[in-house]
């Protein structure tokens, strides 16, 4: 799930929160990095919660209608399609999503409400009509259907977005990530009867991507003053109190990351830095950050400061 780019961006979130902090608790600001990186799961899991509890509301809704005093023959006789998703079903019976939502304690419980107005939102939609009257491939069609719904409904509504917010302040940058990782589990169903289906990992390599975390937050934290005196050569005509804190900060990172990752090429490096800055900075900083980079990091390749290793790395 986590690419590294995004665990950049917990590293930095880390780091700012850090350098603004007054206690320089290393050890507690490590612990609060990767719990930010852990609850990135927690959401992920929540977002999976949703399909079973839509499902959970549909076959309420029906089993209602069917026990009216005086219930209609469509009350009796309710179309199932959308109770018979494949997608919804195969996530309800899902073992290895219960097993972790139960302990991570993830569940709908406080947010039925949100629930409900998002199934009416889907009810009411042209997509739910026309779904509920085909009889196309079930799997293929299902998976659209639920893959169209989370998208409009889930990923997109403002409702749910704040609630999230306000669960977690470090998710709103995450959503966007988790959601794309939901729409590839939707794909990923083969069978509504896959008890055991794997989810998607946190970490692609966790052992490999939690070192790079753990590294590059201490690291930028050790040769911060280094790193700024280095930046301040290249910046004669600024005082660095005018240069933003994030812009620094995105800057240290980066000459840390040049130093400290022998693997990893410069340009890579540069070019994450920079597309971070247009997210997380001012509207020019990236062309800022961009100049003073590409100084620093020159003449520290030149000082042998930065030496990349491995086939393909060997830079002039």
């Amino acid at each position: 799930m986590l690419n590294r780019r995004h665990l950049r961006i917990k590293v930095l979130q880390a780091l700012y929160s850090w350098f603004q902090g007054d206690d320089g608790d290393f050890t507690k600001g490590e612990k609060n990095l990767f719990s930010s990186i852990d609850k990135i799961y927690d959401l992920y899991l929540y977002y999976l919660l949703i399909f079973e509890e839509l499902l959970f509301i549909a076959n309420n809704r029906i089993e209602e209608a069917r026990n009216k005093k005086l219930p209609s023959k469509e009350d009796l006789n309710p179309n199932m399609r959308f109770v018979n998703n494949t997608v919804l079903k195969a996530i309800s019976i899902n073992k290895v999503l219960r097993a972790e939502s139960q302990k991570r304690n993830i569940n709908w419980t406080r947010d039925q409400e949100m629930a409900r107005k998002i199934f009416n939102e889907i009810r009411e939609s042209d997509a739910y009509k026309k779904y509920i009257l085909t009889n196309e491939n079930e799997l293929e069609s299902d998976i659209k259907f639920i893959t169209e719904v989370f998208t409009e409904f889930i990923a997109n509504s403002e409702g749910l977005q704040n609630e999230l917010e306000e669960k977690s302040i470090s998710w709103v940058d995450d959503i966007d990530l988790v959601c794309n990782t939901v729409i590839k589990t939707i794909k990923n169903i083969k069978s509504e009867n896959d008890e055991n289906m794997p989810l998607v990992a946190l970490y692609k390599d966790i052992e490999e991507d939690k070192d790079f975390v753990k590294n590059l937050f201490k690291k930028t934290i050790i040769q911060s003053e280094e790193n700024e005196n280095f930046i301040k050569q290249k910046t004669t005509n600024w005082e660095l109190d005018r240069i933003a804190a994030m812009d620094m900060l995105l800057m240290k990172m980066a000459i840390t990351e040049a130093r400290e990752f022998p693997s990893i090429p410069t340009k890579v490096t540069l070019n994450e830095y920079i597309e971070i800055s247009k997210f997380y900075s001012t509207p020019k900083s990236n062309i800022f950050i961009n100049g003073i980079l590409d100084k620093v990091i020159s003449e520290l390749k030149s000082n042998g400061k930065i030496i990349k290793s491995g086939r393909g790395l060997i830079e002039n």
